[in-house]
């Protein structure tokens, strides 16, 4: 429990920021979560569309501080090698 009226304020700041990134994260593990099922269910086109929105998802929330730009980096990395592995699939059937 906060002890001063500036404490209270930051545990209320906090509150809502939490919320706030919650969300935030949320969606961009859907956005991820859109790029692997098209993979899945080998859409190569709406799984380069979904890698492009989220890979710019991921680079906000890297630049915002939300996420590690690391963290950002291996997400688009690890989805872009599923995408690779599609196009090779496809190119040789």
């Amino acid at each position: 429990m906060a002890n001063t009226k500036q404490a209270a304020k930051r545990a209320r700041q906090a509150e809502k920021r939490r919320i706030g990134n919650r969300w935030q994260k949320s969606k961009m593990n859907t956005f991820i979560k859109r790029v692997v099922e098209a993979v899945e269910s080998a859409n190569l086109e709406k799984a380069q569309e979904g890698y492009r929105e989220a890979a710019s998802i991921l680079d906000k929330h890297a630049t915002k501080g939300l996420i590690h730009r690391n963290k950002a980096a291996r997400h688009k990395s690890r989805l872009n090698v599923m995408i690779k592995s599609l196009v090779a699939k496809q190119a040789a059937a």
